[in-house]
Order: structure tokens, then C-alpha cells, then sequence
């Protein structure tokens, strides 16, 4: 297991991953919108990730990013996940999801570069510099040899010019000799043990011992993303291991608010073996917790509100045979001013709606038999507008009744 960069969380886990068919509604029960109630909305239907982690057996849902730690909720508390307190465990499930929230990821590049300790150009300018100052060492002690030898020599002919002169001459040639010989010898030690063959080291580093990748595009979001984070899935193959093996290196980083205005993301990912080969990468992208779709998820599909629907009710008859359910409220696209309706008090108790075993409803009562129906048009609006899981008898759709609090509905 990795530990975090700088950026973020950064695991490791074997591969392949468990897939687990489900389905997760990301977001409200009934989500709000801030488009008029005629528009139609688009929902997304794409394979998303469900990441928990923890530092034992009890793994928790990722709520958020902060620095190098994951977040997690415990007991109604958020507390970090850190590589620093410990080794991580992950889960990774994928699933299918739909949201009305997409982000678009746009200039989208990843290629495989070099952390800057591994960095080849890094370290023959390190080398280059190391062997330039034991050259100008070395350089200096010879300067110095040759200085002392120089006042040998004048030493030694003064001497013989007051004795028998004549001998001098041959004397300081072999003592200047000598003591260059000795300085000179260092210089070429350097030369042939420190800096040739660093130089060499640093060209052959350039073979591709690739352990970094570099990523970088833009993004953004026609719905505010507030507390934004994204989840980056690499497959990898360790030139180590058996051919046709691979593993995932995951990683996590926070963002800043995501607006309508495309923002720059640009970070490195390190952790990788040297000289890996990249198989395939993922970014997802997360707001507060929930994943959002975006325009490079896998098996994306664009839907129409009634589309999402038909698609969210199948799932749920299917994934409850046999069972007997009553009707509750799914999605639905509610009047831009329903909020402050709701504030004023307005509609403060709950109402009964009669559902068709299609999910549908069309008025509102305020008795559980429904027989006493209750005249507003708006009211009535907010209710056509609203699509309800059906009620089932013994796994089959069936007509039912469905209790309706919009105080307690999150918008």
C-alpha cells in the first residue's frame, strides 16, 4: 500500500475488481430544479464508483477529501483516514447511476512522467554539478601543487647558486614534476569514476523508467459543484510481474467550487513501479459524498426525466419480487418557488395522493381513503409533477396510496 502524495490519497489494491450490478439514486428523493417546471430535465445514467475506506475491518463511505486524508462519518462525525496513522483499507464498487448533475471534463491528457527523484534530466544536472565542483576542488589543489613546487624550485636555486650551482635547474623540473604528477592524479580519478560514468548513468536513465503520471484538464459544471472532489482509477501493468497481470493505483484529490467556467485541474500522480505501462484511467468526479456523471464516464447514457423514471421503476419491481410494498416518492422536477411556499407554512401538513401502478399521480387529498380532494391548482401541479415508486402486491405494480410531507422532502 502507497502512501498519500501531496495532492491527495493515493492506494494501491490487486486487480480485478469485484463488479457488483446495483443501482444508486444520487442525490434528493425528489430533486429540486432550477429550470421552470415545463422544461423537461436530462438525467444521466452512467457506471459510477462507491469507494469506502477505513483502517481495519469497519470500512465507511467517502464523504469527502481533505489534504492527504480521506473522510469518512462516524458516528454523525467526520474523521480522516490517513496513510500517516496506518495502513488503508479500500473497497471499490462499481455501479450503475443516475443523476440530474454532469460535469464536463474537457483537454483531457495523462501521460506517464518522472517524480523529480527519479526525474533522468534531474539527476545529470545534479551529476553535471557534482562533478564540476570536485573538478574545480581538484583543480584548485593543483594550482596550489604548483605553487609550492614553484617555490621549491626558486628555493632550490638560490641554494645552489650560492654553493656550486648548475644542479638547480634539473632539481626543480623533477620536483615541479613531481607535485603536479601527485595533484593531477585525483583530477583523473574524478574523471574516470565520478564524472564520465554519471554522465553516462544519466542518459541511460532516459530508457523509460517511468513511476509518475501526469494529468491535467478542465472542468466544469452547469450546477455548482460546492464541495467537489475527483477519484482517479489506474490500471497498470508492472513490468515485474507475470505478462497480462495488471493492478489499480487509486487516488484522490479536492478541488476548488466548480462553476459554469471551465477550471484548470493539473496534478501528478506518483506510487507507480518504474517502467510501468498504463493499461487504462478513470476520473470520477464527486460533490459532497454523491458522484456526479460526467461527459467521459463509462456506459453513459443521456435520459429524459420520463426515460429515468421508466428506468428507476423497472430496477426497483425487479430488485423486489415478491414483495409487498407500499408507493413512495422517487424524482420529480418541482416549481422554481416551492421552497418558499413550503417556508411560509403553506403546506405544512401532509396530504395523500392516490398512485397508478405505473408510479404516476394526478390529486391530492387529505384523508388516507382519499375521498376528500383538495382544490388548489398548485398543489395539484406539485403533485403531477412528482413520480413515485409504485406500490407492489407480492412483487406485481399495483395501485396504491402514498402520504406526502413537502416540509420533509429535501429540495
Amino acid at each position: 500500500m502507497n502512501s498519500p502524495s501531496s495532492a491527495g490519497p493515493c492506494l494501491r489494491y490487486p486487480c480485478p475488481r469485484a463488479v457488483v450490478s446495483a443501482l444508486l439514486i444520487c442525490g434528493a428523493l425528489v430533486a429540486s430544479a432550477t429550470r421552470a417546471q415545463a422544461e423537461e430535465k436530462t438525467y444521466t445514467l452512467f457506471q459510477g464508483d462507491n469507494i469506502s475506506v477505513g483502517q481495519g475491518a469497519d470500512l465507511r463511505p467517502v464523504k469527502d477529501v481533505n489534504g492527504h486524508s480521506w473522510v469518512i462519518v462516524v458516528d454523525g462525525k467526520e474523521v480522516l483516514v490517513s496513510a500517516a496513522m496506518g495502513p488503508i483499507n479500500l473497497k471499490v464498487t462499481p455501479l450503475l447511476k443516475l443523476t440530474d448533475v454532469s460535469a464536463t471534463l474537457s483537454g483531457f491528457k495523462a501521460e506517464r512522467s518522472y517524480t523529480m527523484a527519479n526525474d533522468p534530466a534531474v539527476k545529470l544536472t545534479r551529476s553535471l554539478s557534482q562533478t564540476a565542483q570536485t573538478n574545480a576542488g581538484y583543480q584548485a589543489s593543483v594550482n596550489q601543487a604548483t605553487a609550492l613546487a614553484n617555490q621549491a624550485i626558486t628555493s632550490a636555486e638560490m641554494g645552489a647558486s650560492k654553493t656550486s650551482g648548475g644542479p638547480g635547474a634539473g632539481l626543480s623540473t623533477a620536483a615541479n614534476q613531481a607535485a603536479v604528477d601527485t595533484a593531477t592524479k585525483g583530477v583523473d580519478a574524478a574523471a574516470g569514476s565520478g564524472g564520465a560514468d554519471l554522465f553516462t548513468q544519466g542518459i541511460n536513465d532516459l530508457s523509460g523508467d517511468f513511476d509518475a503520471l501526469s494529468v491535467s484538464f478542465e472542468i466544469s459544471s452547469s450546477v455548482p459543484l460546492k464541495v467537489p472532489y475527483i477519484v482517479t482509477m489506474a490500471r497498470f501493468h508492472d513490468r515485474a510481474g507475470p505478462e497480462g497481470s495488471y493492478q489499480n493505483l487509486v487516488y484522490a484529490k479536492a478541488l476548488d467550487a466548480v462553476g459554469s467556467k471551465a477550471a484548470k485541474v493539473e496534478f501528478q500522480q506518483a506510487g507507480f513501479p518504474l517502467g510501468y505501462t498504463l493499461l487504462g484511467y478513470e476520473v470520477h468526479v464527486y460533490d459532497e459524498g454523491r458522484e456526479v456523471a460526467t461527459n467521459v464516464a463509462p456506459k453513459r447514457q443521456v435520459l429524459t426525466s420520463e426515460q429515468a423514471f421508466e428506468y428507476i421503476r423497472d430496477k426497483y419491481v425487479g430488485a423486489h419480487k415478491g414483495q409487498t410494498l407500499q408507493a413512495t416518492p422517487v424524482m420529480g422536477t418541482l416549481p422554481d418557488d416551492l421552497a418558499a411556499q413550503v417556508a411560509t407554512g403553506k403546506y405544512a401538513n401532509p396530504f395523500y395522493v392516490k398512485v397508478s401502478k405505473d408510479g404516476k399521480a394526478d390529486e391530492a387529498f387529505s384523508d388516507p381513503s382519499c375521498k376528500e380532494r383538495i382544490d388548489d391548482a398548485y398543489l395539484v401541479s406539485v403533485v403531477r409533477a412528482i413520480r413515485f415508486k409504485p406500490a407492489l402486491t407480492s412483487g406485481t405494480p399495483a395501485e396504491g396510496v402514498a402520504m406526502l410531507n413537502l416540509t420533509q422532502l429535501r429540495l
